[in-house]
């Protein structure tokens, strides 16, 4: 039987009904996570490109505490609240993700949790240790 262990980030705010992460063998899946101000659950200003940058932050945050990174995440799953916005996130996303991404997913018209513009989740690969 596997072992998962789940994960919490001091400092970076939740709701109550998630854990940031569980790790599964030698994954890690990253909950659905939010552009809010650190230890905060307000949204960072500015819509879609600074809620994304912040929020892959954040992933990239539960990512160290797990001993991984952003370049071992092997799927992200991204949700809209307006495809309208689809540029701006993705040059935003592109800004933190760089020219070579993982595999992911964009649905639009998602009614996201604090009116938040995106949210995002990730799967990783945890490097062997």
């Amino acid at each position: 039987m596997m072992n998962a262990a789940k994960v919490n980030v001091p400092g970076l705010a939740k709701l109550p009904a998630f854990c940031h992460a569980v790790v599964a063998g030698d994954f890690i899946f990253v909950s659905g996570t939010l552009g809010t101000k650190p230890d905060s659950m307000e949204l960072v200003a500015g819509g879609t490109g600074p809620e994304t940058e912040q929020t892959l932050r954040h992933i990239e945050w539960i990512l160290a505490t797990c001993g991984a990174s952003l370049a071992d995440v092997v799927k992200m799953n991204v949700y809209l609240a307006d495809m309208g916005t689809f540029a701006a996130m993705n040059a935003a996303y592109i800004g933190v993700m760089g020219s070579d991404p993982p595999a992911r997913i964009t649905v639009g018209r998602a009614d996201l949790a604090l009116g938040a513009a995106v949210e995002i989740d990730a799967v990783a690969y945890k490097p062997a240790g």
